[in-house]
């Protein structure tokens, strides 16, 4: 199994956005996927149209009672893939972990368990703690969507020492499978000049596709959907459908690292 972690420290860059909906079209082209939820707010869960309600187990309960995985997996409405959901208990997560022996490697040690997923894409909360640690270290890769915007950048280079760091002294298999741009306006000056820096600055590893701002992207979670089920046709859908088959095409180089 490959296994994906989706990050940035930075909030509102679209992360859960992201995952839920490249889980959707791996899962579209016949893999078995896997989505764990790894931030408090549970938004992939709620995303995804899994309700409060039926978190009867959570990413709580698979990294501070270390529950097995199987327990913790449920389906979604979308074929071929299922979802750990998270609660708002994970958000006291990092403190029960901080003197836990060997708390960087919960969510790896969880994972080596899985038996019956192709690809496991992890969505993290927005901050470098303990919980994204815990991807980072159990990730084969690392997919970062940047926002296209000026202090985007400095955040991303605070990512890119991290995962420098990770890798020195935690996963040194550990890598970056890509960039993704978001919230893109073609109607700002400024957005085209951060995707030029980004490009610059990383050359092939930013993906051609590019997501633009779009409403039915923002609309589809409030009804428990992935964009790509809720409207497939819009320009939202069909940036996230040009960006999975980008990822595709390079995920043969991630499954040899795995």
């Amino acid at each position: 199994m490959i296994r994906m972690a989706i990050a940035n420290q930075k909030g509102g860059v679209g992360k859960t956005t992201t995952a839920i909906n490249l889980a959707t079209a791996l899962a579209a082209t016949g893999s078995k996927v896997l989505l764990i939820d790894l931030d408090p707010q549970g938004n992939a869960s709620t995303g995804i149209g899994i309700g409060v309600d039926q978190r009867e187990r959570s990413t709580y309960d698979l990294l501070v009672d270390q529950l097995p995985l199987r327990e913790c997996v449920s389906p979604t409405r979308i074929p071929g893939l299922d979802i750990v959901p998270a609660t708002v208990d994970l958000s006291g997560a990092e403190v029960e972990l901080v003197a836990v022996e060997n708390r960087t490697e919960r969510l790896a040690a969880a994972l080596a368990q899985d038996v019956g997923h192709d690809i496991c894409l992890i969505d993290c909360p927005p901050s470098l703690g303990l919980l994204t640690l815990n991807a980072l270290c159990a990730a084969d890769t690392l997919l970062v969507p940047l926002q296209c915007e000026f202090f985007a950048l400095e955040g991303l280079s605070q990512l890119l020492r991290t995962v420098e760091q990770v890798q020195q002294r935690f996963n040194p298999d550990l890598g970056i499978i890509g960039v993704a741009l978001t919230m893109f306006d073609r109607r700002n000056r400024l957005t085209d000049q951060v995707a030029d820096d980004v490009r610059s600055c990383l050359g092939p590893l930013v993906f051609d596709a590019v997501i633009p701002r779009n409403v039915r992207l923002s609309e589809a979670p409030s009804h428990g959907l992935p964009a790509l089920v809720y409207d497939h046709s819009c320009a939202g859908s069909r940036a996230y459908m040009a960006l999975a088959r980008e990822l595709i095409a390079r995920l043969p180089e991630a499954r040899k690292a795995a």
